[in-house]
């Protein structure tokens, strides 16, 4: 099975990047790779650090479509259990994006899970 992986980022960066022609740029990241996230595990970073936010969209990485290499598997910050979160180390190609979900918030700021995400099995 495909895992399929998600990355919250705002629309108008989202937009931007496309418009660009580029693939978003991991290594340019504060921590030298971009942040993402199992279906399970999207609501933790959702709510710990963008709770709130109303211009975010999640999108769907195919994890075949990233460069050999540059995905690991790594404990969170701050550490959660025995989770591992994926990490990427370079580039997330435009085209190992896969679908682009509305992220919103609740009336009380919190994140759910889209609906289209649970009942799709991304």
């Amino acid at each position: 099975m495909v895992v399929r992986l998600l990355h919250l980022i705002e629309a108008s960066v989202w937009d931007e990047v496309v418009r660009s022609g580029c693939d978003l740029d991991g290594a340019s990241a504060p921590e030298g790779f971009l942040h993402l996230s199992t279906v399970e595990q999207v609501l933790l970073p959702a709510n710990a650090f963008y709770r709130g936010r109303t211009d975010l969209v999640a999108l769907i990485v195919d994890e075949d479509g990233l460069l050999p290499g540059t995905l690991r598997f790594e404990a969170g910050s701050p550490p959660h259990d025995d989770r591992e979160f994926p990490h990427l180390y370079g580039p997330l190609p435009v085209t190992a994006v896969v679908d682009v979900v509305p992220f919103p918030p609740g009336a009380d700021g919190f994140f759910a899970l889209p609906t289209v995400l649970a009942a799709s099995g991304h």
